[in-house]
């Protein structure tokens, strides 16, 4: 994908980046480009860092912006007393995407300024390639409609299971957290369909007979064809009640599955419910996994303390960055809870933080979910990814200072909207 491609200018290319002495904020930027929010943070040294929100999210700039005043003067190599000063006034998703991407910004200066890829400042590699998980909705929605039916589903998977990354791991929507396959069939659960833009998953209720065996059968045709050599995962909801939860867990036992997602809450929801998971996680073999919504450490200690999950996965550009994941990582590993963090629309900037942050983290690591570049020409404006991103179902590890990536400045701003023309000046 990147071969052949004419060289361009680069924002500060890594192997001249590292600071010459003290080293000051003098400006916080943030533009959308494409759909990605992108952060910019500006220092005094000519170092640059940058840091991406999901593109779910173009209408966060003004919140991003409104942390400038807190950050402009600091050294942003003090990563740990820029983010004491302003993580208390985030929120849970969608509204800890702007200090979380601040966050990952921060690390991208912080690294070019010391001469150190990020992996090194947050312990050094446990590992030289990190396993992303390919998510159906972003690898085939756009060419497919969302499977509604046991032989969709196969299909689903069997295209999943040809995609050129060579994913070893999957996951695919069901239940609640696919409106088309729940009103396929008449009556699948007793309930009313919510409908316009604030909709996305707010259907929920007892699931009608018809309804549960339906989406049993739709997860076994895509573990049939998905074949044994690649592990699958479920996105369910939010919206089941424990009842069919614990139903729909026990029957997939035998697929043996890798987990089964938001089933009780997730999303656009702040609240976890650990007692409530730990229902379900208690009542099956099944690895219950939720955890995309949650904002800081102090929100996912319920969840840990208590067990109420297998696996826990916050999004890096939700949760509050990519140290904070690392220690509730930790904190799971110590608890024997597995982590998979959630990423889907994170954006280039978003898979370049998982790869580092995901060559950090202790052994209870699984995968991260892998984000594309949206749109395509992402990747024309950026340089530093590997070619092939994805081989084998692997990412390999690098070691530039930073993050890594690199913007092609010319090509860039050819997609700048006409407010952010100063994004890279």
């Amino acid at each position: 994908m990147f071969g052949g491609r004419a060289s361009a200018t680069a924002m500060n290319p890594p192997e001249a980046a590292k600071a010459g002495g003290p080293i000051k904020i003098t400006d916080l930027k943030c533009a959308v480009i494409g759909r990605n929010p992108t952060v910019r943070i500006v220092t005094d040294q000519g170092i640059s860092g940058y840091g991406q929100a999901e593109t779910a999210k173009p209408y966060l700039k003004p919140m991003v912006l409104f942390y400038k005043r807190y950050l402009v003067g600091e050294d942003p190599t003090n990563v740990a007393a820029i983010m004491l000063k302003i993580r208390r006034m985030g929120a849970s998703k969608p509204w800890g995407a702007a200090i979380s991407a601040i966050e990952i910004a921060l690390w991208d200066v912080a690294g070019q300024a010391a001469g150190l890829p990020v992996h090194k400042l947050l312990g050094g590699k446990i590992r030289d390639r990190v396993r992303p998980y390919g998510n159906s909705e972003n690898n085939i929605g756009a060419t497919m409609t969302m499977p509604k039916t046991p032989q969709e589903y196969a299909e689903f998977a069997t295209q999943m299971k040809e995609a050129k990354e060579g994913y070893t791991l999957v996951k695919m929507p069901i239940g609640f957290h696919n409106t088309a396959m729940m009103t396929a069939i008449p009556n699948t659960w007793y309930g009313s369909q919510w409908h316009g833009p604030a909709a996305s998953y707010m259907d929920r209720g007892l699931m009608t007979e018809r309804g549960i065996d339906n989406c049993i059968a739709c997860a076994e045709a895509a573990r049939k064809a998905l074949g044994e050599d690649i592990g699958l995962a479920f996105d369910c909801g939010p919206g089941w009640v424990v009842k069919d939860a614990i139903r729909f867990a026990r029957a997939v036992e035998p697929l043996k599955l890798a987990w089964l997602e938001d089933l009780i809450t997730g999303d656009y929801e702040p609240y976890p419910k650990p007692q409530v998971f730990k229902q379900v996680t208690d009542s099956t073999s099944t690895p219950i996994h939720t955890g995309e919504e949650l904002y800081l450490r102090e929100n996912c200690m319920e969840l840990i303390e208590t067990q109420a999950v297998n696996v826990l996965g916050p999004d890096p550009e939700d949760v509050g960055g990519i140290a904070e994941l690392k220690w509730i990582a930790e904190y799971a590993d110590l608890h024997g809870i597995l982590v998979a963090p959630h990423g889907i629309f994170d954006g280039l900037f978003g898979v370049a933080a998982q790869v580092h942050m995901g060559a950090a983290l202790p052994q209870n690591y699984i995968a991260f979910e892998y984000a594309k570049g949206q749109p395509e020409w992402w990747y024309d404006i950026v340089d530093g990814l590997p070619d092939p991103v994805v081989k084998n179902g692997f990412i390999d590890v690098w070691d530039r200072p930073g993050l890594g990536l690199t913007f092609r400045v010319p090509q860039a701003k050819a997609h700048l909207a006409e407010e952010d023309r100063d994004f890279f000046d």
